[in-house]
C-alpha cells in the first residue's frame, strides 16, 4: 500500500497531519481511564486515506455555483472489535473534527471516517467486497503502527455478484420507498417531526442500498453526511441531488441529518412544511437516481454472467 502524499498540495497535506493529530487526541481521551485489560491495550493500527483524495480526483469548488468540496475519507483500523463502537469511542472525534472546521476554522476540508478491525477488513477482502478491494488498491496509509499487509482480495463470480446485487437493490430500495410514502402521509396529518424522521430513514436506506449494490459494503452508521460522501465518490451524478449553493440549501440538509435523533427525542426540534416539501423532493430524486444506478449495475452484471456461461 502506498504511503506517499506527493500528489496532494502542501495545504492538503498539512490538513491531514492535523486530522491525524486530532483523531489521536480524542481517541486517547476516550480510552484514557481504561480499567479493562483489553482497553489498556487499545491501539489505532492504521489510518488509510481513500476516495478522491487518494486517487487524485478531488473536487474543490465550494465558492462556485456547484458549491461542492470533496471530503477526506479515512479508514481507521483498530486492534479490538469493541473499539469500532462509534458512540463509545469516536463521537468526540466526530464532534472535534466538525468543530475545528465550522467554528475554529483550523480545517477547511470536511472529514468522514469509518472504523474497523484488521480482521474485519481482511475478511471483507477475502469475501470480494469491492469497497475494501478499492481501498487496498488505491488507499494511502497516512499512519501505521502495524505494517501487516492486508489480505489478498478475492473476486466474486459474475453470478454471485449478480444475485447479491439484486437482493440488496430490491430490499433496500423498496423499504426506502415505503419510508418516503410514510413521510408524505404523516406530513399530511400535521406530524412534521415524524415526517422528518421518515424522510431521513428513506434517504439513509437509499444510500445503504446503493453502496451495498455497488460495493457489497455500507458503513454501520445513520450519519447521512458519511453515507452521502461515500456514495458521491462512487457516483458523482448524485452530487446534483443536494444543491449546496445557498445557505438555506445547506441548512435544510443539516436539518435532515439532525432528524434521526432530534425529531424523535428533542422538544426543540421544529421543521416547516416548506422544508419538508423540499426534502421530500430531494429524497425522491435521490431514490430515482439510486434505482437507475442499481439497474445499470444489474444490467452490467447480467451481461457479465451471460458471457461467462
Amino acid at each position: 500500500m502506498r504511503t506517499d502524499l506527493d500528489h496532494l498540495p502542501p495545504a492538503k497535506r498539512r490538513e491531514l497531519e492535523l486530522v491525524v493529530k486530532l483523531i489521536f487526541e480524542e481517541f486517547g481521551d476516550a480510552v484514557a481511564l481504561a480499567q479493562q485489560a483489553w482497553k489498556k491495550q487499545a491501539r489505532i493500527l492504521k489510518i488509510i486515506l481513500f476516495g478522491s483524495h487518494a486517487r487524485g480526483g478531488w473536487v474543490d469548488e465550494p465558492h462556485t455555483a456547484k458549491g461542492y468540496l470533496s471530503d477526506f475519507d479515512l479508514l481507521i483500523i483498530v486492534n479490538h472489535d469493541r473499539l469500532v463502537d462509534r458512540g463509545s469511542y469516536w463521537s468526540s472525534a466526530d464532534e472535534r473534527l466538525i468543530r475545528e472546521r465550522t467554528v475554529a476554522g483550523t480545517l477547511r476540508t470536511p472529514v468522514n471516517f469509518i472504523v474497523h478491525t484488521l480482521g474485519e477488513v481482511n475478511a471483507a477482502l477475502s469475501e470480494g467486497r469491492y469497497f475494501f478491494t478499492d481501498i487496498a488498491r488505491d488507499g494511502i496509509a497516512i499512519y501505521q503502527s502495524d505494517t501487516s499487509r492486508l489480505a489478498e482480495p478475492r473476486s466474486k463470480s459474475s453470478s454471485e455478484a449478480l444475485a447479491l446485487t439484486r437482493e440488496y437493490a430490491e430490499d433496500w430500495i423498496s423499504t426506502a420507498d415505503g419510508r418516503l410514502d410514510t413521510a408524505k402521509y404523516v406530513q399530511s396529518q400535521g406530524r412534521s417531526n415524524e415526517a422528518a424522521f421518515n424522510i431521513h430513514q428513506a434517504a439513509e436506506r437509499y444510500y445503504h442500498g446503493l453502496l451495498l449494490s455497488l460495493t457489497f459494503y455500507s458503513p454501520h452508521t445513520h450519519r447521512l453526511g458519511v453515507l452521502r460522501s461515500i456514495a458521491e465518490q462512487l457516483a458523482p451524478n448524485l452530487i446534483g441531488v443536494w444543491p449546496r449553493e445557498t445557505k438555506l440549501d445547506r441548512a435544510r440538509f443539516e436539518k435532515l441529518k439532525d432528524a434521526y435523533i432530534k425529531a424523535r427525542y428533542s422538544k426543540h426540534y421544529q421543521i416547516e412544511n416548506s422544508d419538508l416539501d423540499w426534502l421530500i423532493s430531494r429524497v425522491s430524486d435521490l431514490g430515482r437516481t439510486v434505482a437507475s444506478l442499481c439497474n445499470e449495475r444489474i444490467a452490467f452484471l447480467e451481461r457479465q454472467a451471460a458471457s461467462a456461461l
